[in-house]
């Protein structure tokens, strides 16, 4: 039996050994040794990637990268290195949630002045898109969506639409710019959100995603009906 497994593996494995021996940038990737540095030098990256920082000095970090591989001490402490990382890495949160609030107020005084673009009370603004005349649900109520969320400069988030899988909810259960919205929606009808940060997930949004602190959000949300 497990010969007839291993057997059954090979494809696998001759693939993947063969999918190793590529170009990757300026670097051959000739071995699985040049495969597997490639691939944790990529895993360390991904989570640079997250960071709150846009830019990196290459240098330094390989130089880093290099000096811990051969055991070479620091110059901080290792715990007086993760706080000021740490302190470093809140500045550059903050500087950078000022900076998406006050892009995200002035997105919303210039879209609101669009044609077919109507506020409310709250600062939600919403743009018919397609009309319907089915009924309306209530902050209690579950419904199922088809939705498509970007940033102010167009960056996806999440889409429903591109999972081709409608999402279902309570609507007392979401971000207040939706149970708002919703609740003047009727079944059938497509409509284009803009929400204040206020209204979307405010200074805790979900961490290691493109939404950061304060940002305001769009969304197309498609009313399919109230379960």
């Amino acid at each position: 039996m497990k010969f007839k497994f291993l057997i059954a593996l090979l494809p696998a494995v001759l693939f993947y050994a063969s999918s190793c021996q590529q170009k990757v940038g300026n670097v051959d990737l000739k071995t699985d040794h040049d495969s597997v540095s490639y691939l944790i030098g990529h895993s360390f990256g991904q989570g640079l990637a997250v960071s709150p920082m846009t830019e990196f000095n290459m240098n330094a970090i390989m130089q880093g990268f290099q000096d811990a591989i051969d055991g070479e001490d620091t110059f901080m402490d290792p715990n007086a290195a993760n706080a000021y990382i740490g302190q470093y890495f809140q500045e550059l949160t903050e500087a950078g949630s000022i900076v998406d609030l006050e892009a995200g107020i002035a997105f919303l005084e210039k879209n609101k002045t669009r044609d077919g673009v109507s506020t409310t009370e709250s600062g939600l603004q919403y743009e018919i898109l397609v009309e319907a005349t089915g009924p309306k649900p209530t902050d209690t109520s579950m419904v199922t969506v088809h939705y498509h969320g970007t940033l102010i400069d167009g960056t996806v988030f999440d889409s429903s639409v591109e999972r081709g899988q409608p999402a279902s909810f309570p609507l007392n259960g979401v971000i207040p710019g939706w149970t708002e919205a919703l609740q003047i929606m009727p079944v059938g009808s497509k409509w284009k959100i803009f929400l204040p940060t206020e209204l979307a997930y405010g200074a805790n949004p979900r961490p290691g995603g493109p939404i950061k602190a304060n940002m305001a959000l769009i969304f197309e949300v498609e009313l399919i009906s109230i379960d």
